[in-house]
C-alpha cells in the first residue's frame, strides 16, 4: 500500500470502546492530534495486539501513517510494538516528504503513550471494558471554547 492508497482508504479508523489501552499525542490548540486504541488477545500463551484503531485530527499523511501503524502492530506483543520507530511505522507507505516526518512521530508517540500507559501486563480478560474516556473530538471541542475555532472537513 502506498501513501495515496492509505489516504484514500484508511483502515481501522474510529473509536474503540472496549480497548485495553489508549494513547493520545498532539495539541488541540494547533489541531494536530492522534489517539490510538489497542485491544489484546491471548495467542499461544502470549498477550498480543489483536486490533488497533485511531482517530486523527491533522493532515492526510498523519491519517495514512496511523492507518498503516494499526495494521503493522497487529499480532505483536507490547514489547515488540514498543520497539517500532516512526520510520518503521510509515516505511510501507514509501518515503514521507521532509515536512511530513512529524506525522510518523505523532503516531509513534500515540502508540508509545498507549503501550507505556499500561501499569503492568495484565492477563487478557473476556470481561467487557468500561469506556476509555472522552473522544478526540471532545478534546478539540473543549479546546475550541478557549483556543478559537476548529474546522473539521470530512472528505467523501
Amino acid at each position: 500500500m502506498n501513501l495515496e492508497d492509505a489516504i484514500a482508504n484508511p483502515q481501522n479508523l474510529g473509536e474503540m470502546t472496549d480497548a485495553d489501552a489508549v494513547g493520545t499525542v498532539g495539541s488541540p490548540d494547533c489541531g494536530d492530534m492522534v489517539r490510538l486504541w489497542i485491544k489484546y488477545k491471548e495467542k499461544d500463551g502470549r498477550k498480543v495486539i489483536d486490533k488497533a484503531s485511531f482517530q486523527s485530527f491533522g493532515c492526510q499523511t498523519a491519517i495514512a501513517v496511523a492507518s498503516m501503524a494499526t495494521e503493522l502492530i497487529r499480532g505483536k506483543t507490547r514489547e515488540e510494538a514498543l520497539q517500532m520507530s516512526a520510520a518503521e511505522l510509515s516505511q510501507p507507505l514509501g518515503p514521507l516528504p521532509p515536512m511530513k516526518i512529524h506525522c510518523g512521530q505523532m503516531v509513534e508517540g500515540a502508540l508509545r503513550a498507549a503501550l507505556e500507559g499500561e501499569s503492568s501486563p495484565a492477563p487478557v480478560s473476556s470481561a467487557p471494558a468500561t469506556p476509555v474516556g472522552p473522544t478526540l473530538a471532545d478534546a478539540l471541542s473543549a479546546a475550541g471554547k478557549t483556543a478559537g475555532k476548529v474546522k473539521i472537513v470530512l472528505k467523501s
